[in-house]
This record gives C-alpha cells, structure tokens and sequence, in this order.
C-alpha cells in the first residue's frame, strides 16, 4: 500500500508543478522589429544598377545580447570563375534568394586569401573582420534559385562562382553573436 501511496503523492508533485510552470507568467523579453517589405525593395531598386551591391537595411541590439542585421545584395551575371570568395570570422549569414540563379560555392579554402582592412565598410557595417581573396579550392556548389535559403557559419568560405540569370537579389541575415556590427544603424 506503501508503495501506491507513493506513486501517487510523485504524480500529484509533478502535476502540481507542472500546473504552476505554466501558468508562470513571462516577462517582455524585447521589442519585436519590422523590416517591410517596402524598405527591401527600395534597396533593391537603389542598388540595381550596381554590378555587385551589398547594402544593409537595418541592424537590430537583441536586449544587448546579440545583433541582428537584415540587408539586401545584388549581383549582376557573370561566367563561371568571376569575382572572389569570402569569410566571415564572427558573423552567421542567411541566403534567402528573391529572383535569379546562381552556383554558390562554400566551404574549402580560399586562394590567395588577403584580410579585409578593419577600417573598411565590409567590416565596419555589412560583415565584421573577414577574409577574401580568389576562388574556393575544394569547396561545396549548389545552384540557388529564389526561394532557395542558405546558411553560412562563421569561417565559410563561399562565393557564387556563376549567376546564370541576369541577376541574383537575395535577402540575407547576419547574426552577430559579438556586437560588432553597428546595432541602430539604418539605410538611408
């Protein structure tokens, strides 16, 4: 009997307890950000005429814990081999694709590799301390297309070594685990 009574004083505790976690009521964690649709699509239109263009829309402080930034990049068509690749050493990027296509290359090494002046608007707003250089030896292609989303971890090489369309826009995330984008900062 000993034993019944037992069990069921543990399942009574553990329903009591979990009765009061839910209805613990939580505190306002952060205010939520907007980004509309309507800023993105006047960065793309600024930036159309660009061959490559890199522009971000907003950075967001997340309660002074990490940072957000939301941008837009254009990239006019190119052959197989064009441009350079990258890296970001303390930067995470989300590729979501809004129209064209292209052969995204990631991972491996980057040839020739050069680190980018800290002074430098790649590093001081879009990407933090980053690395470019040539192409991608031994890395990973995919070919994107819109609605295609990608996710590039710190230290990623990638570059997109084709765009098959005329262009490729894509919307892309940067989580900024170390605050060194520049949190408020707004296109103008």
């Amino acid at each position: 009997m000993r034993a019944k009574v037992s069990v069921s004083v543990l399942a009574f505790s553990l329903l009591a307890a979990s009765v009061a976690y839910a209805q613990t009521p939580h505190l306002p964690r952060g205010t939520a950000t907007d980004v509309p649709n309507a800023d993105i699509m006047a960065t793309v239109a600024k930036t159309a005429s660009s061959p490559v263009s890199d522009q971000a829309v907003r950075v967001v402080s997340v309660n002074n814990d990490y940072n957000v930034s939301i941008g837009v990049v254009h990239r006019a068509k190119k052959g197989p081999e064009g441009g350079g690749a990258i890296e970001h050493s303390q930067i995470t990027e989300v590729y979501h694709v809004i129209s064209g296509n292209g052969t995204l290359v990631t991972g491996g090494a980057i040839d020739n590799p050069k680190e980018s002046a800290p002074d430098s608007a790649v590093v001081k707003v879009l990407n933090g301390p980053s690395t470019g250089g040539g192409a991608i030896e031994n890395g990973v292609s995919r070919v994107l297309g819109p609605g295609d989303v990608v996710i590039i971890p710190p230290n990623t090489p990638h570059w997109f070594k084709e765009i098959t369309s005329d262009q490729i826009v894509y919307l892309v995330v940067r989580v900024d685990p170390h605050r060194v984008l520049p949190a408020g900062y707004g296109a103008k």
